[in-house]
């Protein structure tokens, strides 16, 4: 356990979300659209809760904890290709797996 906890520091761009003492956070970058490359069903299934700005919010499409932003549908609005149109609001961001709990370790910048 020690030699997974230590490696992903040493590896870890300065840029990461510092997270002390949380083995079990959630990705830096998650998206629910299976095309994109930010998507992992694994960690999707697990449930991640986001609280943006303060709030927690339901209905975020992508989300980034180093680069500060979240992308949440705009309406019922599609695009010519029949997906959702997204907003991509920027400010302060955590996340943290649903299934562990009230008292989760969460990450953030």
């Amino acid at each position: 356990m020690t030699e997974d906890a230590s490696a992903p520091e040493s590896a870890a761009p300065a840029a990461t979300p510092a997270v002390t003492g949380a083995p079990d956070v959630p990705p830096d970058h998650l998206a629910i659209n299976p095309r994109s490359p930010f998507f992992d069903a694994e960690k999707l299934r697990r449930g991640i809760g986001i609280r943006f700005k303060g709030t927690v919010r339901r209905n975020v499409e992508e989300y980034c904890i180093s680069e500060g932003w979240v992308r949440v549908q705009a309406g019922k609005t599609m695009d010519r290709k029949g997906n959702p149109l997204t907003l991509k609001l920027s400010g302060p961001v955590e996340a943290w797996y649903e299934d562990l709990g009230d008292d989760a370790p969460f990450a953030k910048l």
